[in-house]
């Protein structure tokens, strides 16, 4: 993936966010772990079934049913897997499959919302276009012919798939600024939203490009020092600033 490869969000505060997208190399390699996992699934339905039938005599309920359906039955059965397979778990996982969570890669709106059920439901019933004429032709065409790598189905969603960073992972440590005990009056200007802005900041500078994050920086803190009043002294960077600030309204205990 190519540095420039980023989803850019504008948050209601004007701030630009950008998101590390997925290319087809990591995106295959989810696919390649779903498609293996729902082949095991395949067998183990076939398998449960058989035995069923052969250690508790089940045929016997069945004899009403005409032979016919069964290749119906059979389809229905691959249906549900291969489609809601993909729908369930990425509602329930919030946009990730097995392969995704392996792969480390998440679909998400291209707002940058959470995707909801419909839209997990809609983007996977699109499977069926984008496996034509075979192993993801279109889908691979697709993702090749646009900038955010999306195949049909996303399209039709307004779904994007990014690289899924814990917090963890690049959580700065705040505790490198000193501390003061003096509670300063003007951050009670500040509100949770500025709160939640700044710390949306640090958790995710170290994925932005050096020129977007001190753009980014410098934007957040004249906010904060049009709100409060506040300023920044003469030998303090942009993000010690913010540090600063996240780590004093958090000691007047107003968000917790």
């Amino acid at each position: 993936m190519q540095p420039t490869d980023d989803l850019q969000i504008d948050t209601p505060e004007q701030i630009t966010l950008e998101l590390p997208l997925a290319g087809i190399g990591s995106r295959f390699l989810g696919i390649a772990i779903d498609t293996i996992l729902q082949f095991l699934l395949y067998l183990a339905g076939v398998f449960a079934f058989a035995y069923s039938l052969d250690k508790f005599g089940l045929e016997r309920y069945f004899s009403w049913i005409p032979p016919s359906l069964g290749p119906a039955l059979v389809i229905l059965f691959i249906f549900c897997v291969y489609w809601g397979y993909f729908a369930f778990f990425e509602i329930i996982w919030k946009g990730q499959t097995p392969g995704k969570r392996l792969a480390k890669i998440r679909v998400i709106h291209q707002s940058g919302r959470p995707m909801n059920a419909y839209e997990a439901i809609g983007r996977n019933l699109m499977r069926a276009i984008d496996y034509l004429p075979t192993m993801y032709g279109v889908g691979i065409i697709c993702m090749m012919l646009n900038a955010q790598h999306k195949r049909v189905g996303d399209y039709v969603a307004g779904t994007v798939v990014v690289h899924d960073r814990k917090t963890e992972d690049i959580r700065p440590d705040w505790e490198t600024v000193p501390q003061s005990g003096t509670a300063l009056p003007e951050l009670a200007k500040a509100t949770a939203e500025d709160l939640v802005l700044i710390e949306t900041y640090l958790q995710r500078r170290a994925q932005l490009s050096p020129v977007v994050r001190d753009n980014t920086a410098l934007q957040i803190a004249e906010r904060i020092e049009t709100k409060t009043g506040l300023r920044r002294e003469s030998n303090e960077t942009l993000d010690e600033f913010l540090e600063k600030i996240v780590s004093r309204i958090r000691d007047t205990a107003r968000y917790r």
